[in-house]
Parts: structure tokens; C-alpha cells; sequence
């Protein structure tokens, strides 16, 4: 299996060596270009007896009783416990530029003991941005992710019928008080910072416009100044820029999932010389008591006992095996996959192999 994987990493060797040039866009986030958070408390109601336990969730009827005040109906000192509604969180995030009337989507988590919201209708529910301020209102059926039965004995649950989204099921009432249009300069924040790819992204820039424009001002940021373009408008300059290609630089990382045994690595992972060696110890213990009895008609009583057998296997492992210093991602797997071990062998070699200082890369596990 491991032969397959790596054979399969080989194959995409050359796709690696040539590294294809990214949109600028896709490399970093615009000063001012933004989404908001917005978050909202609300009710859901129309659910078939999956909704809140109101003896145990008493701010589901709170709200109840509010929406119905609201409604003009007078529900002071009724003592009511409907099955059919939840108390919800309703999360969204307000995109940029979004213009008063248009529609976002929205996701709708509940908060109680309710079992599902499946075939739930939200109630009108405003939407505040961490100004304390209302920039949507939300509202629509809810479409759950999940299914759950249950009868008098077991229950099956499939997903999560807890959460569900409203595809457009907010309206932007507010827009954001940002004029982009003022701005005599952008700041462009890497979503990787890299000395290199900054670099690189200040040279393209000055070279499409053909004088100087950008100016790397960190790791992480770029600088781009609008009068300096000549455009009409940041806008214009924007997407001007936006589409310019950059190789961006990454750094070497090896990335490893410890519950599927998937390993990934960069193609400019380096491993220094070293030699591995890798085998399996394996201790077995059994109990196997046994009943001793007296002879029949003497005196005397059953005596339980104890019988263990205990052993240990060590497996035959690889033995100690050199891998060479790679110079290329092919040389670093061909040496790796000369150990003939399987993927989460693996892992646990790659692991020693970094505390060794032999591994020049970054190791995340996950």
C-alpha cells in the first residue's frame, strides 16, 4: 500500500517541479476588502414535536412570549408548552460592498435540548455586527443538514438535525459606512507571509504598470499606491492588479493524519543523511484458570487455579537502512519508500527522523 501511495506522489513529480504562477487575488486579502460578522437570536417554529423542552429551556419561552407581545397577543401569566418551537442562534457574515436589499445566506444552530429543526420556519430575526448594531433581518424555512428517529427503546441519528441553513434567508438592512473610494493607497496583506512572495508580488505589480507603484513594506505586506497607478478610481486600480500572476515561495512542511495514515509532503522537503531502523515488539499475556476438584466422596472444595501464559514476539523489522540526503522531493521518497513500511510506520519514522534534526521541514500533525 505504501509502494502505491508514494508511486502515486512520484507521478505528480512533475507538476511539482513546475510550480504554476497564482492570481494575485488568491494570495492576499485588500485593505478595506472585507466581509462582517453578524449574529442573531431567534425562534424557529412548525417543528413535529422536536422542538425545546420549555420546563428545561426557559428562554425559549421567553422569546415566545416576546414575539407574541409583539403580535399584539396578550400572553401574561398563560402557562403554555408547545413542543414545536427552538431557540436558535442565527450566524451570517456580511459580504463587502453589500448593498442595502440584497440577500445573504444564513446558518441556524440550536441552543436548547431541541432534538431537530427539520421542516422549522425562522422567525423574523435581527441581525447584529459587533457594533451592536442591526445590519440584517433573517427569516425562512429552515433546511437541516441531518434525520434522527427514535422509538421506545433505540434511536438513530444521521447528521447533525440540530443546524441547518437558509440559503438567502437574510436581507441587508444597513450597508457599511466604508468610502473605498476615497483611499490614496491599499494595503495588500499576504495570506501567507513570505520575504520571497512579497517580493515577488511588489516586482510584478511595478511591472505591469511599468514605473514604481508597490513597495514591500514586511513579510506580510505590500503597499499600493493609487495616485502613483494613474487610475480613476481604487477600483479600477484593483482590478487592474487582482489578475497578476506570482509564483508565490511556500515553506517545506510534511503533514501527516494520524487516523488515516495520509502523509503529504512539499516538494522542498530535504532530509539530511541518516539511517532508520524499524521493527515491531509484541507482549501477549492470557489467563486460562482451571478448576481443581476434590476426588468424588472425599472431603474438601473446589480450588479455582490461576494459569497464565505470557510471551514475547519481536517481529523481524527492516534493520538499519541509510537514507541518503535528498536533494528533491523524488530522492526523499525513493529513500523512504527503499524502508518498505507501512504508512503509519511511517509517520512514527518521520516523527524520529525530525527529533533526529534530519527532517528540514515543517511537521504538522493532525
Amino acid at each position: 500500500m505504501m509502494r502505491i501511495f508514494l508511486a502515486a506522489i512520484l507521478v505528480l513529480l512533475p507538476l511539482l517541479a513546475e510550480a504554476s504562477p497564482i492570481r494575485l487575488k488568491d494570495l492576499v486579502e485588500f485593505d478595506g476588502v472585507r466581509g462582517n460578522d453578524l449574529v442573531g437570536y431567534g425562534l424557529v417554529v412548525g417543528l413535529n414535536g422536536t422542538g425545546d423542552g420549555l420546563r428545561n429551556a426557559p428562554f425559549t419561552e421567553e422569546i415566545m412570549s416576546n414575539i407574541l407581545e409583539r403580535l399584539g397577543v396578550n400572553v401574561a401569566g398563560e402557562q403554555f408548552r408547545p413542543k414545536n418551537v427552538a431557540a436558535v442562534f442565527v450566524t451570517a457574515s456580511l459580504p463587502p460592498f453589500a448593498r442595502a436589499g440584497s440577500k445573504i445566506d444564513i446558518t441556524v444552530s440550536a441552543i436548547g435540548d431541541a432534538k431537530s429543526l427539520l421542516g422549522g420556519t425562522l422567525v423574523m430575526t435581527p441581525l447584529n455586527a459587533a457594533d451592536g448594531q442591526i445590519y440584517a433581518v433573517a427569516q425562512g424555512t429552515v433546511i437541516a443538514g441531518g434525520a434522527a428517529a427514535e422509538g421506545e427503546a433505540a434511536q438513530v441519528v444521521q447528521g447533525v438535525p440540530t443546524a441547518g441553513v437558509v440559503p438567502d434567508g437574510a436581507r441587508v438592512e444597513r450597508e457599511i459606512a466604508f468610502d473605498f473610494g476615497a483611499l490614496r493607497s491599499i494595503r495588500l496583506a499576504l495570506r501567507t507571509p513570505d520575504f520571497t512572495t512579497a517580493s515577488r508580488i511588489e516586482r510584478a505589480i511595478n511591472s505591469e504598470f511599468g514605473r514604481r507603484v508597490a513597495v514591500m513594506s514586511d513579510a506580510g505586506t505590500v503597499e499600493l499606491d493609487i495616485d502613483a497607478t494613474r487610475m480613476s478610481s481604487p477600483a479600477h486600480a484593483l482590478g487592474r492588479v487582482e489578475n497578476i500572476l506570482v509564483e508565490p515561495e511556500r515553506r517545506a512542511r510534511v503533514v501527516v493524519d494520524q487516523r488515516s495514515g495520509t502523509i503529504v509532503m512539499g516538494e522542498d522537503v530535504r532530509i539530511s543523511r541518516v539511517a532508520v531502523s524499524q521493527g515491531n515488539l509484541t507482549l501477549r499475556i492470557e489467563e486460562a484458570p482451571i478448576a481443581v476438584q476434590p476426588n468424588p466422596f472425599a472431603e474438601g472444595e473446589t480450588v479455582i487455579v490461576p494459569r497464565t501464559r505470557a510471551g514475547i514476539e519481536d517481529e523481524p523489522g527492516i534493520g538499519l537502512a541509510e537514507v541518503r540526503g535528498g536533494t528533491s522531493l523524488s530522492e526523499v521518497i525513493a529513500g523512504l519508500n527503499a524502508l518498505g513500511v507501512a504508512p503509519r510506520d511511517m509517520i512514527d519514522i518521520l516523527k524520529s527522523i525530525k527529533a533526529a534534526g534530519a527532517l528540514h521541514a515543517d511537521f504538522v500533525v493532525r
